[in-house]
């Protein structure tokens, strides 16, 4: 998958039965996060992670769902332990991608992967990706993880915020942007119309002025 490309409009089964990818998406923005197989430590804390910041996703009108080459079962009762390490309940569904299909029609595996009987998290070692999709349906942002680094879901929100404000601001986020920081004025907008926009402007560069989103 790349950046911009419509996402396949794939029917799966999850934990909370079959969903179409499209339909669940709706109007809205949307979070597809894997890992290698349930019960599994770093993952297991991960999940959490997702169940504690449900609050922040239904903020910003976003879905979140998991997949996994696990069953629908495995999911239902991994959930149990997820609960019990992060402390909330993780209602997002789970996709049970035991075929492997999501995993390539998004390309997340590696180069060797293998999918044996009585496979181990390391035989689909790499897929462990997080996507952010938009409410028509496109690729904006994808994040890749090695099994041993577990994922920043707070870096992940510090993405979709920015995201969502540019999509809807026309501006562009700088390094380590945080909410209330500066952005950054595109290009394309001259200095009169981002005085019109923002008020006042900081020319760091001829190509880098600096801004307030109004309030």
């Amino acid at each position: 998958m790349r950046i911009n490309q419509e996402i396949p409009n794939l029917t799966v089964e999850t934990d909370q039965g079959e969903i179409t990818l499209h339909d669940w998406i709706g109007d809205g923005w949307a979070i597809l996060f894997s890992h290698p197989k349930d019960f599994t430590p770093v993952c297991t804390t991960e999940f959490g992670a997702v169940a504690q910041m449900a609050d922040e996703w239904a903020k910003r009108g976003t879905k979140v769902m998991g997949i996994s080459v696990d069953s629908a079962e495995d999911h239902k009762r991994w959930k149990a332990d997820i609960e019990k390490y992060g402390g909330a309940a993780p209602e997002f569904p789970i996709i049970a991608d035991d075929d492997l299909t999501v995993a390539k029609a998004f390309d997340m595996l590696p180069q060797d992967y293998v999918l044996p009987d009585g496979r181990t998290p390391a035989d689909s070692a790499t897929v462990r990706v997080v996507f952010i999709i938009g409410p028509d349906k496109t690729l904006k942002l994808s994040m890749s993880y090695p099994m041993t680094v577990g994922r920043n879901f707070s870096e992940v929100l510090r993405a979709l915020d920015a995201l969502q404000i540019s999509a809807r601001e026309n501006v562009a986020m700088p390094a380590n942007w945080e909410h209330g920081d500066d952005i950054i004025v595109p290009v394309a907008v001259n200095d009169d119309e981002a005085r019109e926009k923002f008020g006042t402007i900081e020319t760091v560069l001829p190509y880098l002025r600096k801004a307030k989103l109004p309030m």
